[in-house]
């Protein structure tokens, strides 16, 4: 048995990677054209730097880069759970009342149309430039699509789990959360991916607008000195944790709602 588990586990590795090759193979092609681009046409690197000159350019200034990461990284990561926790509780309170639904879903939906130049300046009056005020903007960017997928999800769950659940002398609470919550969970996680696909972005335009450090300031720092390498690098460091942050979403989804198919028979294995 234990045999078979590491072999599934291993033909699913390969499955996996199989998929990725044709992504791995453009990116390389891709970096080697704009290496051999950017040299064969002498393009300057204050305009267009090449891969290894921003490779380059990392590892030098790594030691100022990484202290600049974590700052981001840690108001992307609190305010993406407070976003999470937010989003999803907003979105049961707007699905379970039509009034609280009328009252508040405009107003959510207008929050989300207000750019970020325009609101930063109030954060800074209210939180200064301390970590605080970003995490809350982060908080309240991120959770717009995991409310909406939340409402939709729980919309769209079939009445007879419901029906059975009630029939069988569960209450409405608990079917809610136990029943429906459970079935709409993959559309939730929709809304969640959404939200972390631009969580670290957000968190570093916030400090682009204003705060001690973070790689929103590394890039201010960056453009004010013309060091272009030193702005590809920065933007290379959030999609990379970007990616990171999406390979966790995935992974929780598989650890508790199990791989895409299965759910077919919500009660296979039991």
């Amino acid at each position: 048995m234990v045999g078979n588990h590491v072999r599934n586990t291993r033909g699913t590795l390969i499955k996996m990677f199989r998929r990725r090759i044709p992504t791995l193979v453009t990116v390389v092609l891709l970096l080697v054209v704009w290496e051999a681009w950017v040299r064969l046409a002498h393009v300057p690197a204050t305009m267009i730097p090449s891969p290894s000159e921003i490779a380059q350019a990392t590892v030098e200034t790594w030691p100022t880069l990484w202290p600049a990461t974590r700052i981001t990284l840690l108001e992307g990561s609190v305010g993406f759970l407070l976003a999470v926790m937010l989003g999803i509780l907003i979105g049961i309170l707007l699905y379970c009342s039509r009034i609280a639904n009328s009252a508040l879903f405009p107003l959510l939906s207008a929050a989300q149309t207000m750019p970020l130049i325009s609101i930063a300046p109030l954060f800074l009056i209210w939180f200064g430039f301390e970590i605080s005020g970003k995490i809350v903007i982060v908080a309240i960017f991120g959770l717009f699509p995991i409310a909406v997928q939340t409402i939709r999800g729980l919309e769209a769950v079939p009445t007879f789990y419901s029906d059975v659940a009630l029939t069988c002398g569960a209450t409405r609470t608990w079917t809610l959360w136990h029943v429906k919550l459970r079935v709409a969970a993959r559309q939730i996680y929709g809304g969640i991916r959404v939200s972390a696909a631009y969580i670290y972005a957000t968190a570093a335009t916030a400090e682009y607008l204003g705060a001690r450090g973070g790689l929103g300031i590394w890039l201010q720092a960056a453009y004010n000195s013309f060091r272009t390498p030193l702005i590809f690098s920065a933007t290379l460091i959030i999609i990379a944790i970007t990616g990171v942050l999406m390979c966790l979403v995935n992974l929780s989804e598989r650890v508790l709602l199990g791989a895409a198919g299965s759910d077919d028979d919500p009660d296979a294995g039991q």
